[in-house]
């Protein structure tokens, strides 16, 4: 299987099955002499852990990470660091009930025509549980953004509830298990998902990503605009269906006048914006606005309702998938978009430095 590595000069190549005994990942590209310990990664893992509140899934792993190699004495030494989260909370026994059948949403189908065999635990390294190698990764990238640039993300709509961006908090973010900006939101999304989970089901979501303090002038034009990278590492995410940048498809409903992002030279006699319809970027390259970013995620494919599928024989059959899934996967994807989001910025910043000093 190739294509389990992303970025240029800071790249990430991903490793591990979702049943296997552990998953992670090789960074290479970290420049040398960044602080770096086990706890400053394990921050990030922990908002993306399962088994947090009953709005995910139940599996129970600790994600503990443990750092194998690229550092000395708590300093990056500039050599591939190997990160490593061991799997403690398996079942594979519920999927072999289902281990020839095709699951209607999955990727089980296609791993089979293009490999000739599946890892039917959990997707193997289909899995959502992939994605918690790209937490790790993402911490290593904020070392290399510092302290001047943050990230963050928030879920913004789940279903047809969306919330009221006059509302918008970032304050509240990290006081509900939704990472929701908006207060008034949160009882509508828990009823709505209590619902959803008691009938077996699931649902979709929109997570929104701000990326705060970038300079002006990271990223490349054609064919190394900082928007494309974004735009395809946030669909490389599991489930992930739709990304936009800025306004979006929103700005086809717009007049030039209304999407022109007009200027101005502010206090420091810089160039400023009035607004930010271009989500920060403008011909592949950062404007020194907000960095922003949707993507849409799809409901969790696994539900407990019976659909029909086709089995690896050619048989019509119908499926019940069991186990531990998450209603909506959509909230245990805002730390991946975050993640996800400080490696590709890490990534043009060490473009940047190569080609410009």
């Amino acid at each position: 299987m190739s294509h389990n590595s992303f970025g240029h000069i800071f790249r990430v190549t991903t490793w591990g099955e979702s049943h296997g005994p552990a998953i992670g990942c090789v960074i290479d590209g970290t420049p040398s002499l960044l602080p770096i310990c086990e706890a400053d990664i394990q921050t990030y893992l922990d908002k993306r852990k399962p088994g947090q509140n009953r709005f995910m899934t139940q599996r129970q792993e600790a994600d503990q990470v443990k750092i194998l190699s690229g550092t000395f004495e708590g300093l990056t030494t500039g050599t591939p660091i190997s990160l490593m989260i061991e799997n403690t909370d398996q079942r594979s026994k519920d999927y072999g009930d289902i281990k020839d059948k095709y699951r209607p949403g999955h990727a089980d189908y296609t791993y089979m025509e293009k490999y000739g065999i599946r890892d039917y635990r959990g997707g193997g390294r289909s899995s959502a549980r992939e994605t918690a190698s790209r937490v790790a990764a993402g911490a290593i990238a904020r070392k290399i953004l510092g302290g001047d640039i943050q990230i963050k993300g928030a879920l913004i709509q789940v279903g047809e509830h969306a919330i009221n961006r006059d509302n918008w908090d970032w304050a509240e973010v990290n006081n509900n298990p939704f990472w929701c900006p908006d207060k008034a939101m949160v009882p509508v999304w828990e009823r709505y998902l209590d619902d959803i989970r008691k009938k077996g089901s699931s649902i979709g979501a929109i997570i929104e990503v701000h990326a705060m303090g970038l300079p002006a002038g990271i990223g490349a034009p054609i064919y190394g605009k900082l928007d494309s990278d974004l735009a395809a590492a946030m669909m490389s995410i599991n489930a992930v269906k739709g990304v936009e940048i800025g306004e979006g498809f929103n700005a086809a409903r717009l007049s030039g006048e209304e999407n022109a992002d007009e200027m101005y030279r502010d206090d420091n006699n810089n160039p400023a914006f009035y607004s930010n319809h271009a989500g920060g970027i403008l011909g592949g390259i950062s404007t020194g606005e907000d960095i922003i970013c949707r993507f849409a995620v799809k409901p969790t494919s696994s539900i407990l309702n019976p659909r029909r599928t086709v089995d690896k024989f050619g048989e019509d059959t119908e499926i019940i998938t069991k186990g531990r899934h998450d209603p909506c996967v959509g909230i245990r994807a805002v730390p991946v978009g975050e993640a996800m989001m400080a490696c590709v910025l890490a990534d043009h910043i060490l473009l940047h430095r190569g080609q410009q000093g």
